[in-house]
């Protein structure tokens, strides 16, 4: 049997430590592996390997072989890193029809095995060697899941996929969206803001072009490209994959009259997506984690989001009287509407199968990745005391409005699930109902998370959400309150609110066993230059059948 990876403990204390352990190298099992090669070349295998959607006794194999015309690709998948020990092999092609990616499925493996690939082109030019991962059958005493989010290029290095593929210490990495940003050169980040060693494509992604231009920055960050060379990795789209704020019909960041019909740009970025990374043509689906978990892959973004609310159009000129009355109207009718949804009847119908299926099995965790916080927060009395007169007047309108509303009982979030009361209250009964312990995970906010979720007195489970790989957080918006302040601020107006940090970018580093499943938040010391160092990290732990953290 294939030994797994020297695996770190699951604090990697910083690079020293990491070195310290040969893990840098991959002693033993990974000697093989080297580093991807990033020649910015026009030609050949441009932006290493990846895979993907594992199972038991399969994964999606990726690689991007540049040529003019279509090319036939070999590809093949062993025991070992020099390869004399080929398991399976197969053809794959690179076509510009598909912007040079080439895709392949190699099945027929053994579950809970790591295993070795590579592609060979007519030539005989090789491809890096990647690494890669089934999921395991029977027992299992742990499992380990590096989750990331909101990547944005222009804002810092990609230090947290390089610590993870440092640490070695995962069995699959999970991407819950934001893995790219539409947005122009000088758009979030502005001139000021962004590195210049990290300068996005000059224009917004709109076209095919502009979404597989978006992909190929991206992907040629080394950091990225030796995660997914070293992990499968589970990924799943959030809005920035198309535009910000995206729903069904639109998003905010998608102007009809200047850049065409939204279901256009919503289906060429799609392509693009499907393109560029070892993602499966399901929506949603589930991974069996042997006997100790099964995870959903969750879709709450475009296929069935009803319009978010916005709680600035609805106060907009309404004072006194007419603004309570405004706001207690809404609030005890379309915000509450039953017909609002996030995931639509019929991914409802099959995750709450689901539920049943893994809780009647015995499974201890039933695990939601998705993209948006589930959990409701709010903000205390010292945010708003502590503005001063330069605060910037629109983020003052905001704030003032977002109080008004939590002082009718209205959460200011209205892009997450509490902007979607009867959806999230649905899931929470189906996983009542199935007698489910829920472990769900988020991105999207910038900022690192952990509730607690109960559902008319009765625990459901909890959340752990994620800090962003570089995106900025709170910390960025509003400095007049210090990070610890803000978080204590936070926590005393938001109960199911366990911990939170609002300053700090990173990972998410998750270890599941039969009888506990805790979350490293990993706090890297900078984005701003190249380092892997941490500068902490915090754990929250949930033992199984508790539904809540210890």
């Amino acid at each position: 049997m294939l030994p797994p990876p020297p695996q770190a403990p699951l604090l990697a204390a910083n690079r020293r430590s990491a070195l310290k352990l040969g893990l840098l190298g991959f002693a033993g099992i990974g000697a093989g592996i080297g580093a991807p090669a990033l020649a910015q070349v026009n030609k050949g295998f441009t932006h290493c390997v990846a895979s993907g959607e594992p199972g038991p006794d399969q994964v999606l194999l990726w690689t991007r072989y540049a040529s003019a015309e279509e090319t036939p690709l070999k590809w093949e998948l062993a025991e070992d890193a020099d390869f004399t020990r080929i398991v399976v092999q197969g053809d794959a092609a690179a076509s510009p029809a598909n912007d040079c990616c080439a895709r392949a499925w190699a099945k027929g493996l053994k579950p809970g095995r790591w295993y070795f690939y590579r592609f060979v082109a007519p030539d005989g030019e090789k491809s890096p060697v990647g690494r890669t991962k089934t999921l395991p059958v029977g027992k299992v005493d742990k499992f380990r899941i590096a989750v990331f989010s909101c990547s944005n290029f222009g804002f810092g290095w990609f230090n947290a996929y390089g610590h993870a593929a440092e640490a070695g210490d995962f069995d699959l990495v999970l991407h819950l969206g934001d893995y790219f940003y539409e947005y122009a050169r000088g758009t979030y980040p502005d001139a000021k803001e962004g590195l210049a060693e990290r300068l996005l494509p000059i224009d917004e992604a709109v076209t095919l072009a502009g979404y597989r231009e978006r992909f190929s920055t991206y992907r040629n960050d080394p950091d990225l490209q030796r995660l997914h060379q070293l992990y499968p990795v589970i990924s799943m789209w959030d809005d920035h994959e198309v535009a910000n704020d995206a729903w069904k019909d639109g998003a905010e960041n998608h102007q009809p009259d200047k850049e065409g019909p939204y279901a256009v740009r919503e289906s060429v970025a799609e392509k693009a997506y499907r393109e560029w990374l070892p993602v499966s043509e399901a929506y949603w689906a589930q991974y069996e984690i042997g006997k100790l978990a099964t995870l959903f892959r969750l879709e709450t973004r475009h296929l069935a989001r009803d319009k978010p609310f916005d709680l600035g159009d609805l106060m907009k000129g309404k004072r006194g009287p007419e603004l309570e009355a405004a706001l207690a109207a809404f609030r005890d009718g379309a915000w509450r509407d039953p017909n609002r949804t996030l995931m639509g009847a019929e991914q409802e119908a099959w995750l709450t199968k689901g539920l049943k299926g893994s809780a009647k099995a015995g499974k201890p965790w039933q695990v939601l990745a998705q993209q948006i916080i589930m959990g409701q927060f709010g903000f205390g009395k010292d945010l708003i005391a502590g503005m001063t007169k330069d605060v910037d007047a629109g983020m003052r309108a905001r704030i003032l409005a977002a109080n008004r509303a939590q002082q009718s009982g209205i959460p200011y979030a209205m892009d997450m699930w509490s902007g979607y009361p009867a959806a999230r209250e649905r899931l929470y009964q189906s996983a009542l109902d199935a007698n489910a312990n829920l472990l769900v995970l988020a991105g999207d906010s910038h900022n690192a998370w952990a509730f607690d979720h109960t559902h008319q007195n009765e625990r459901v489970g909890v959340e752990m959400a994620g800090q962003s790989v570089t995106s900025p957080g709170y910390e960025h918006y509003l400095g007049w309150i210090k990070p610890d302040a803000l978080a204590q601020d936070v926590m005393a107006a938001s109960p199911a609110l366990k911990w939170c940090d609002t300053s700090q970018r990173g990972y998410l580093a998750v270890e599941l066993t039969p009888k506990a499943a805790t979350g490293e938040y990993r706090f890297l010391s900078t984005v701003r230059q190249k380092s892997t160092a941490l500068a902490g990290t915090k754990r929250m732990t949930v033992l199984a059948g508790q539904r809540k953290f210890s």
